[in-house]
C-alpha cells in the first residue's frame, strides 16, 4: 500500500527553463543599471547564449558587447543568479495531484539537489511548506550526500514514517534520480515534461529507469488508484 509519494523539484513540480528566464532577468536588469544596455536585449542575447551552450553563458555575454571582465565580476554575477527571488509556479497539474494525494491520506515530500540558497528560494517562491509534509535539500546534508546517494531518502522513510516499499519517488533526470529509489525497493516514476531538460536522455541503465513512466501527474494518481 502506498502510504507517500516524493517528489522531485526541477522539471517534476517547476519547470527549470521557467526558473533560468526569470535569473536572467534579474540579471538583465542589473546589466542594464551598471552598462545601460537594454535589460530586454540582454535578456534576448543570454536566452540565444544559452540555448548554443549553458556553459559561461556570463562570460559570453561580456565578451559580445566586448566588456573587460574580472573573475569577481563573473562570481558576482553567479551569485545574483543563484540568490534571486525567482518568480516561478507550479506546473498545472501539480496542486491538483497534490489535492487527490492528501485526500488519499498519502504523505508529500520533496527531496531535490540543487545549491542550498537557490533550491530555498524556489521552495519560498512556490510557497511549498504549505503543501508538502517533509522537504529534503540535499546540499543542506553536504554536496556528497546529492542524488544518487541514499542519504535523502533513508532520511524521508525516517521522517515520513513509512517504509520504501510504502513510498513512490517521482522524478525525470534518468541518471541519479531513481538508482536509490530502486536500490532500497520503492516505486521509481519518471515524468516526461515537454520542456524537461532530461527528456531525451538516453544510454540509461537498468538500475537508472524507473518502473514507470507518465507525461502528466494525474497519471500518477490514476497508477495509485488502479496499480497499488
Amino acid at each position: 500500500m502506498v502510504k507517500a509519494v516524493v517528489f522531485d523539484l526541477d522539471d517534476t513540480l517547476i519547470s527549470e527553463k521557467e526558473y533560468i528566464k526569470s535569473g536572467y532577468c534579474h540579471i538583465a536588469e542589473i546589466i542594464e543599471g551598471r552598462f545601460s544596455i537594454d535589460k530586454n536585449q540582454v535578456f534576448d542575447d543570454l536566452m540565444n547564449l544559452f540555448r548554443v551552450s549553458p556553459l559561461n553563458v556570463f562570460n559570453r555575454l561580456y565578451d559580445k558587447y566586448q566588456i573587460e571582465y574580472s573573475k569577481e565580476m563573473i562570481l558576482d554575477l553567479v551569485k545574483e543568479y543563484r540568490w534571486h527571488f525567482p518568480d516561478i509556479q507550479f506546473y498545472d497539474d501539480v496542486l491538483t495531484c497534490l489535492s487527490e494525494l492528501n485526500k488519499s491520506g498519502i504523505k508529500v515530500g520533496i527531496i531535490t539537489d540543487g545549491y542550498t540558497i537557490t533550491q530555498r528560494q524556489k521552495l519560498k517562491a512556490l510557497k511549498a511548506d504549505e503543501y508538502f509534509d517533509e522537504i529534503i535539500v540535499t546540499d543542506e546534508l553536504g554536496r556528497d550526500y546529492w542524488k544518487p546517494n541514499p542519504k535523502a531518502f533513508e532520511l524521508m522513510k525516517e521522517k515520513l514514517k513509512v517504509n520504501f516499499d510504502e513510498m513512490i519517488y517521482v522524478g525525470d533526470n534518468l541518471k541519479k534520480d531513481f538508482i536509490s529509489p530502486n536500490r532500497l525497493g520503492m516505486l521509481s516514476i519518471a515524468i516526461k515534461r515537454e520542456d524537461g531538460v532530461y527528456t531525451l536522455l538516453d544510454n540509461v541503465i537498468a538500475e537508472q529507469k524507473p518502473h514507470y513512466t507518465i507525461e502528466k501527474l494525474n497519471q500518477l494518481y490514476s497508477l495509485l488508484v488502479f496499480k497499488f
